[in-house]
């Protein structure tokens, strides 16, 4: 759990009041959403595209103190969020990690330059009470004749590392794909990255073997369109492959609730892959039902208002609010998160037991462009 303790030299009473309030009511309504971490038997994972985390190059901002205690508290849910739009300054993102506390750990990129790079850097946090980096980490080059389009490295380079959490072994792959249009070249260009990075992963786990995991913010359109399409083509399982409601195949990942930007899939070894018990085992946290409340615009009028771009009437301030400005406090994004199980114990045992041996893994011929 987050460590709280700068609260208390807070000067102004109303703000440290406030703060509480909202981290509990933030506490309760994250305990109600997302299952409950535990110490051996499953993994939480998440991403979570956080804009423009924290230039404040769009002057929209500065992030208030207490937007980096809710999403510390936010992060905290979990057990391994990939981290898209963290900027080139690194201590607002330190303050996060100071509050998450000392057994917290992250991995970041260093920055994709040029204009679709947008001077971003991905990271993973997670806690390694729970989670163990297993030292191979970089950034995905393309080879030549892999190139998107023929002539292009991605916009924002995909981070891949290895990791391990309980008897689960994964290579887990955040990327921030190209946006462009909904339409023309851009969008074609959309469709060729996350149909580039699938078919990459795809290669590289009948190489090895191994599970590979790809998340992040991959701008698919919808569940229907090309770019899901260009994603499930290299047979990824989707969390909603997985549950019994296909609930997951409607996630919206954004506050307005229209978009499926984000997604998590799997290229999972042979009964290497089962989703956690809970009964909300994969899903959306919305924090705006806890924090920065839709009705809440006449209480940040006074400490956001710096910026000079609040409107002058009650009416268009809270639409400015709900629409603009607390999403440059915490993100025009929600996390997503699934719940797996990590403890393979019985079924390992029931198999040496038996006597049967694993499958080798099929060669890189095997393999359909």
């Amino acid at each position: 759990m987050p460590m709280y303790w700068q609260l208390k030299y807070w000067k102004k009473a109303s703000d440290r009041e406030r703060v509480i309030d909202r981290i509990s009511r933030l506490r309760k309504f994250i305990g109600k959403s997302v299952p409950r971490r535990t110490a051996s038997d499953t993994l939480l994972l998440a991403t979570w595209n956080i804009r423009d985390f924290d230039s404040n190059k769009f002057k929209e901002g500065p992030r208030l103190p207490e937007s980096f205690h809710y999403i510390a508290e936010i992060i905290a849910a979990f057990d391994l969020v990939a981290i898209q739009e963290v900027n080139d300054d690194m201590r607002p993102f330190e303050k996060v990690m100071e509050l998450l506390g000392p057994s917290w750990r992250y991995i970041a990129t260093d920055l994709t330059e040029g204009p679709s790079g947008n001077g971003e850097r991905m990271v993973f946090v997670f806690d390694s009470n729970k989670v163990q980096f297993k030292h191979i980490a970089g950034e995905v080059v393309l080879p030549k004749s892999a190139l998107v389009d023929g002539v292009e490295q991605f916009a924002r380079s995909p981070f891949l590392v290895r990791f391990q959490s309980g008897w689960f072994k994964f290579n887990l792959c955040t990327v921030h794909l190209y946006y462009g249009d909904d339409a023309g070249d851009g969008k074609a260009r959309r469709v060729a990255e996350i149909d580039t990075i699938g078919k990459f992963l795809k290669k590289r786990a009948y190489k090895d073997g191994q599970n590979y995991i790809l998340l992040g913010d991959m701008n698919v359109v919808d569940p229907d369109d090309e770019t899901m399409k260009a994603l499930k083509k290299h047979k990824f399982v989707l969390p909603a492959d997985l549950t019994e409601d296909n609930t997951a195949l409607r996630w919206v990942s954004n506050m307005s609730g229209d978009k499926h930007y984000d997604q998590i899939a799997f290229l999972p070894r042979k009964d290497e892959l089962e989703i956690g018990p809970s009964e909300n085992n994969a899903g959306v946290l919305n924090y705006y039902k806890a924090v920065f409340m839709e009705d809440e615009a006449e209480t940040y009028l006074p400490l956001g208002k710096a910026n000079g771009k609040w409107p002058e009437t009650p009416a268009k301030r809270q639409t400015y609010f709900a629409k603009k400005w607390r999403t440059w406090q915490m993100s025009d994004h929600l996390p997503l998160f699934v719940e797996l199980r990590i403890d393979f114990t019985e079924k390992y045992l029931k198999r040496i037991r038996n006597g049967t041996q694993p499958v080798d893994p099929p060669t890189t011929d095997a393999v359909e462009d």
